[in-house]
């Protein structure tokens, strides 16, 4: 114990703690804690588990849950926020309730789903306090040490982010944490991209104190702006979307903020859009002091396919020449991971602009070229053959084959048809909100993903509707090409763990990520699983990570990929995991939510989970 206090001592304060969503303000999730590493993982257990309460299946409430928030841990007290948006402070050793803030949402209430990411901690070295943002639209400032709500901030400790953005009893919601610089508070949104016309998407910076909009920045471009030459005539006007959804991410040294900015409305047809569309689908850098834009890169032109950026851009470093390059890497739906010079927005790999299939919707003019970086390969499946069709049980074959039957298999960037359309990856990636994290100390990026296709079509609409086109589902559930047990329809594997070497572009290595305990009982092979929430990797050399639908929380080696440690969860841990050390044992823990639901599992829970050595 000595030992464990002597390097408690001496560990800058940053090391000990998780003071961001991604661990740090670039979102790295990088811990250099290393008490937890590859010769003793083994011994992790649960150290304690503390129930929120806060969980719904879809039955006593309309819509389910998804538990994907990381937690906080600044000064020996952990903040997590619920699905139902309430903000929880907690004794980070023991789990034990210090105080709990509930804005009292209406549960009755339609949402996509009851979730949120997770709050951003602010202090001036005399106030502490915790902003985040709730599915009714409201940006709250509450006191660290209370769980009160902070009066000189807005009205009364929150701020109504419709203003000036959304019309009243418009869908605006803000599920992810929002970004601190010096004294602002800078906020992305999600907003409806059903309709053409509704709730824009802009990126605002508040002032901490006050609530007062210090800048605003258009994603979708005014009249005399720059972009708006990327939209036909009028058709940027009231537009909805393009919004952040995910984390921004901020350097600090630099003075700048990254957006990942989403498809514009709506997000499957555009043909009353014609044009490229920034400044939708794009990474945007702007100054984050005054909001002004300093680069851009659009990941996706046009998007027809809702291959919005759905991941914090990953601030990291690269090696060029011997020379270290201070870069953003941002994984994508599409399977790619885009790497720039952060302070140019040169890419760090050649990207080419291919050419594209039209589309054979009436009034539709797809993009005649993509943006294909020609490095990191892609991680994820972008197509798949008909010999591909999964085999691992004869009902999963049938039932697969007969979706296949008299579809369209298309390739990447296919526009979807009015025929069955087949497309790798789905609209839920490929990767999703759970990104990458970055080892600096090999400059390695770990990237979760599944290969689960899209099963779509587009259906015409009467003459009197807002878009002429809709897409429509065709799947068991949802969109995707799955059988009726939620197993994908192409052979095996589903999901990967990948490492990719951001100094030569390469894969360091590829694990297969997940299991289907059903298929294990039936001699199949581990398959993969699909998967959505995030990696953390550690000084340990280890990279931990839940994601799956399997209910596993597992540890690799993260210079071979080889699984060291697993542990069955209450539930699949869709979410991403945070560590820091204890201020008066010194133990090194390991949190992660396990909730369950989404839209991947009917196994439900409100468990938050710490592991700590045995």
């Amino acid at each position: 114990m000595a030992a464990f206090l002597l390097l408690l001592l001496f560990l800058p304060l940053r090391a000990q703690e998780w003071p961001h969503f991604g661990a740090d303000a670039g979102g790295t999730r990088y811990s250099p804690l290393k008490q937890i590493n590859r010769g003793n993982v083994g011994r992790l257990g649960v150290a304690w588990t503390y129930h929120t309460g806060d969980v719904s299946d879809g039955k006593t409430y309309l819509i389910r849950s998804a538990f994907e928030g990381t937690p906080l841990v600044v000064d020996g007290v952990m903040y997590l926020t619920t699905p139902f948006c309430r903000l929880i402070a907690l004794e980070a050793e023991t789990g034990r309730e210090l105080w709990a803030f509930d804005p009292k949402i209406d549960r009755e209430k339609s949402h996509n789903l009851f979730i949120n990411r997770g709050a951003a901690y602010w202090t001036d070295g005399k106030q502490r306090r915790l902003y985040y943002g709730t599915l009714e639209g409201y940006l709250y400032a509450i006191d660290a040490s209370t769980g009160r709500p902070v009066h000189s901030f807005g009205r009364a400790g929150k701020l109504d982010l419709r203003e000036g953005v959304a019309e009243p009893g418009s869908r605006y919601s803000m599920t992810s944490p929002p970004a601190i610089y010096k004294n602002l508070v800078i906020c992305g949104s999600l907003v409806s991209d059903a309709e053409p016309r509704g709730a824009n998407g802009d990126v605002r910076a508040f002032d901490v104190y006050t609530g007062r909009v210090v800048w605003q920045f258009h994603v979708i471009p005014r009249k005399g702006e720059s972009g708006i030459e990327t939209w036909a005539s009028g058709s940027a006007t009231d537009r909805a979307a393009a919004n952040a959804w995910a984390p921004l991410s901020v350097d600090i040294e630099r003075g700048m903020v990254f957006l990942p900015l989403t498809s514009p409305a709506t997000n499957y047809f555009g043909g009353d859009r014609k044009g490229s569309n920034l400044f939708s689908n794009a990474v945007v850098a702007v100054d984050a002091g005054t909001g002004k834009r300093v680069w851009h890169f659009q990941i996706s032109h046009h998007d027809l396919w809702d291959y919005d950026l759905p991941a914090q851009p990953n601030l990291v470093t690269a090696k060029r020449g011997g020379k270290l390059i201070p870069a953003v890497a941002q994984t994508t739906k599409q399977g790619f991971a885009f790497v720039f010079d952060r302070v140019s927005g040169k890419p760090l790999f050649e990207i080419e602009e291919r050419a594209m299939p039209p589309s054979e919707l009436e009034g539709e003019e797809a993009s005649p070229r993509q943006p294909i970086p020609l490095k990191p390969p892609p991680y994820a499946r972008q197509g798949m053959r008909r010999d591909e069709l999964t085999d691992v049980t004869p009902e999963s074959r049938a039932f697969c084959a007969k979706q296949l039957d008299g579809a369209t298999i298309g390739t990447l960037y296919t526009p979807i048809g009015s025929k069955p359309t087949i497309l790798f990856p789905g609209n839920n990636g490929g990767a999703n909100y759970g990104g990458a994290s970055f080892d600096p100390e090999t400059r390695t990026l770990y990237v979760n993903s599944m290969d689960l296709g899209f099963y779509v079509r587009m259906v015409k609409r009467p003459n009197d509707s807002l878009v002429p086109y809709r897409m429509q589902a065709l799947g068991p559930k949802y969109s995707w090409f799955w059988d009726d047990k939620g197993y994908p329809c192409q052979k095996p594997p589903w999901g990967h763990l990948t490492a990719i070497d951001l100094d030569s572009g390469e894969f360091r290595w590829r694990s297969v990520l997940g299991v289907v305990d059903e298929l294990l009982e039936k001699g199949v092979a581990p398959t993969g699983a699909p998967n959505i929430g995030g990696s953390m990797v550690t000084a340990g050399g280890l990279v931990f990570i839940g994601a799956t639908n399997d209910s596993r929380f597992r540890a690799f080696d993260k210079d071979s990929g080889k699984e060291l440690w697993v542990s069955r969860l209450p539930a699949s841990a869709h979410a991403a995991p945070a560590t820091y050390l204890g201020k008066k044992t010194g133990k090194q823990f390991i949190v992660i939510a396990a909730g369950g639901g989404n839209k991947y599992s009917d196994v439900f829970s409100d468990a938050l989970v710490a592991f700590t050595l045995r």
